[in-house]
């Protein structure tokens, strides 16, 4: 509960026997008061020490209290202060007036002590009141949040869990999962930088492909060991069966998705999912779509994707070096890939070369 001796009242009229009135009176119930006889020096004196409720007379020279009121609630510092008219204007059309502008209340002149305490006192405990909803507000907001983010962080750690079966059942892709992460960062935080997607690559979009990324792969979780873990190159038939991958993921990713439709991070890691084999010139799968069809996302984790394939060593091939790596995605330059992406890579290629053998070398 509060103390009157904490709460700051100020008063405002044009009126010196009016001032004097209220603030004595105001002052005996214990009240910190201010008083001023015109409005364009209440309003200096409010924006530097904001009161906690304002008596406000309506007709004074210079600036009329209507003008006062609007002016307090145009700004976001005092908007929240009560405002309570007090007034010789006694009609209907003055006091509407005085509501519509942001009064909380309206007192006609002359007035009763009894009248002005009781109503200051409730428009005390209202606006105290407001205050600890509105922070009661902003504090389960947080839990919420933090909740929100606990569920979050739990969702993508499962996910992220569930695309490392594939990868362990196949021990010669070492850590794909994280390089591919970090290659698709480095290449969204660049392409965030200039056109044509800065205005696309967000913050938040950059945080989404960071989690997403992982998911990549998760639906060679349903391809047959017989194929996935085969030591050599696959029969054009084998290879139909391992291109299901990216359907049986994003089928994997769709079930979730229909809980939670409106996850960014879920909705990216389906689509990145399910397109990341799609090429520019449209003959990648499964769907065979091209240019800006295939998602941004997609985009991006391919030439991730490719890059890292061809540095890793399989049973039935050598690693290429980074050099090589390099000259095959360049020459592929608008052909499997995005034209702005490769760019994005050769700007970055030596980061490329860094992030994979940094990963290698924890690997081994």
């Amino acid at each position: 509960m509060y103390s009157n001796q904490d709460i700051r009242l100020m008063v405002i009229d044009d009126i010196s026997a009016n001032l004097e009135i209220l603030e004595e009176i105001l002052s005996s119930k214990g009240y910190q008061v201010s008083s001023f006889p015109r409005g364009d020096m209440a309003l200096s004196s409010v924006f530097q020490n904001p009161p906690d409720l304002i008596l406000l007379d309506i007709m004074m020279p210079h600036m009329d209290g209507f003008e006062v009121c609007q002016r307090l609630k145009d700004n976001e510092c005092t908007s929240d202060i009560p405002v309570i008219f007090i007034s010789a204007l006694d009609d209907t059309e003055n006091k509407v007036k005085a509501l519509l502008k942001g009064g909380v209340d309206y007192i006609s002149k002359p007035f009763q002590e009894e009248e002005v305490f009781a109503r200051i006192d409730t428009h005390l405990k209202l606006s105290s009141a407001k205050k600890k909803l509105e922070e009661y507000n902003l504090h389960l907001e947080e839990l919420v949040q933090e909740k929100v983010q606990e569920i979050s962080h739990s969702q993508v750690a499962t996910l992220v869990a569930l695309s490392n079966l594939a990868e362990y059942r196949d021990d010669t892709t070492g850590s794909h999962i994280e390089r591919t992460r970090d290659y698709c960062l480095k290449l969204a935080e660049y392409l965030s930088l200039y056109s044509p997607y800065d205005k696309i690559i967000t913050s938040s979009y950059i945080q989404d492909i960071y989690f997403a990324a992982p998911l990549h792969d998760i639906g060679k979780v349903g391809i047959p060991d017989m194929i996935l873990l085969k030591p050599s190159k696959l029969s054009p038939q084998e290879f139909e069966i391992m291109k299901t991958h990216t359907v049986i993921g994003a089928q994997i990713l769709g079930k979730i998705q229909k809980e939670y439709a409106d996850n960014s991070f879920i909705n990216m890691g389906l689509l990145l999912t399910k397109y990341h084999h799609e090429k520019w010139n449209g003959l990648g799968y499964p769907e065979g779509i091209s240019k800006e069809d295939i998602p941004l996302c997609a985009r991006i984790m391919a030439v991730a994707d490719v890059y890292d394939a061809l540095r890793s060593r399989r049973t039935y091939k050598e690693g290429y070096s980074h050099e090589d790596a390099v000259k095959v995605i360049t020459e592929e330059n608008g052909q499997s890939f995005d034209p702005y992406i490769v760019e994005a890579f050769i700007s970055l290629e030596k980061e490329f070369a860094l992030i994979f053998d940094r990963w290698n070398l924890q690997h081994f």
